[in-house]
């Protein structure tokens, strides 16, 4: 019997290819993603699928595309794209979407992100559950193999998406930047020359110095993971060297982007989210903004300041999005460098968040640490994982050992203490660890409360 729970996680598909993930999956999946759709009154008569650079890719979009063909509906292949380009293609054609990446994974890794049309994500709750199920009786059938008639239409809508994201950020009439790229070999360096570079579209007045370009899913110089520190050791150095106004990090599927300043130092994401607010809320005043739980206290108070409705949600891109369906919000950042835009669909795209934060600084003239510095407020700890046996005992203890602070049970346990010191504290979805954030006024509470949760925690 198959069996697919070890690879359809709660918001995506993602597995070691061939073993856990290979093309007879992605058949299945096919076949199930239209199926879903239609029962429940989607129009599911064409089906977008794009892949990134990894090399399994192809053939695994291919499958699918098979099994989508079997279902009775035709392929739009896009081909090679960004995640954020095949939401773009999702929400300005009105199809739904299957996006082949595994994001930051290693290599032997890959994955299906699924969208309905109008880039609507696809998670456990909102049907994902039912394409495994029925992708798993698929696979079961020997008799539901027969493909359909070959239908794809092949489309490049690389310079529709870099227009789009033009049309969105005016980056014209800003003063000359000099702009560090490290794509990882990721698919930052197939879009950043189509968006910021002349490839496609006029010159801006920036000197884009490309770092890891070459479309390479085996990551020869370091995962395209930005949010872990040593993946940023090379655009750190080549920024000091150079000299150059600031840095760009992009993760594999170039949706998540990290800011890297004049000195070389990382600018936190919730720094970015409270900029992106503040320049989000000129245009569209009064609006709501999102941020989820473990965002700075600082991000709600510059919202609050600047006119804004902030509203707090929990980790996971299916929340986020949800909550801006619901409350029409204009933005929404997460503090793992995922930020989302009404007028992008409701989707996340980390180069639509790099060009506000272009606008930004080359719309005055100080450097972005100064700039920065105005949206960060608080020490921070940053995510620090502990691998544990029994995460909900250890929760207890916890917070058991704080029985005068404030708690609340959104996600996890946050604790909020009477000096404005506060900690999100939460298990994760699919593996035994505790994930701990840690925020104070003052670099050094920060670390007395971090190291006394930590001591609980990993006792």
């Amino acid at each position: 019997m198959s069996d697919l729970s070890k690879i359809v996680k709660a918001y995506d598909v993602r597995g070691t290819v061939p073993d856990q993930f290979d093309e007879s999956v992605a058949r299945a999946l096919g076949t199930a993603f239209v199926e879903m759709l239609r029962e429940a009154g989607d129009d599911a008569d064409q089906i977008l699928i794009a892949h990134d650079m990894r090399e399994s890719g192809p053939g695994l979009a291919a499958a699918f595309g098979q099994g989508v063909n079997s279902a009775g509906a035709s392929v739009v292949n896009i081909g090679l794209a960004s995640t954020d380009e095949l939401y773009y293609a999702s929400g300005s054609l009105g199809l739904p979407g299957a996006m082949f990446t595994a994001s930051h994974n290693p290599a032997r890794y890959n994955g299906i992100k699924l969208c309905r049309a109008g880039a609507k994500p696809v998670g456990q709750d909102s049907g994902l559950a039912i394409v495994r199920r029925r992708a798993e009786q698929l696979l079961n059938d020997l008799n539901a193999e027969a493909d359909g008639i070959t239908q794809v239409e092949t489309r490049d809508l690389l310079g529709d998406y870099a227009a789009h994201l033009r049309s969105l950020v005016d980056l014209s009439g800003i003063r000359p930047l000099k702009v560090i790229v490290d794509a990882g070999n990721g698919m930052g360096g197939f879009t950043v020359p189509a968006v910021l570079g002349d490839q496609v579209l006029p010159a801006l007045p920036l000197t884009i110095v490309p770092m890891y370009f070459e479309l390479d899913g085996s990551f020869p110089n370091h995962e395209a993971n930005p949010l872990n520190p040593d993946n940023l050791v090379d655009l750190q150095r080549a920024i000091r060297e150079q000299g150059a106004d600031l840095g760009i990090a992009f993760d594999g599927d170039a949706d998540r982007c990290f800011i890297v300043d004049e000195r070389g130092e990382p600018v936190s994401p919730s720094a970015i989210t409270a900029l992106v607010a503040v320049r989000e809320l000129a245009k569209f005043p009064g609006s709501t903004v999102i941020h989820n739980l473990i965002t700075s206290a600082a991000v709600p108070e510059i919202i609050t300041e600047n006119g804004g409705t902030p509203v707090r949600t929990r980790v996971g891109h299916s929340f986020i999005k949800a909550e801006m369906a619901r409350t029409n919000a204009v933005f929404g950042g997460e503090h793992s460098a995922h930020y989302y835009f009404r007028d992008f669909w409701f989707a996340d795209t980390g180069m639509l968040a790099a060009m506000h934060v272009l606008a930004a600084l080359g719309g005055q003239d100080r450097p972005l640490s100064e700039l920065a510095a105005e949206y960060e407020r608080y020490s921070a700890s940053g995510e620090i994982n502990s691998t544990v046996t029994d995460p909900k005992a250890r929760v207890a203890e916890v917070r058991e050992h704080f029985p005068n602070a404030r708690v609340d049970d959104l996600d996890g346990m946050t604790v909020t203490l009477p000096d404005g010191a506060w900690f999100n504290l939460r298990p994760s979805n699919t593996e035994p660890l505790l994930r701990l954030n840690v925020e104070a006024p003052k670099p050094d509470r920060m670390a007395s409360l971090r190291d006394e949760v930590l001591a609980i925690v990993r006792r």
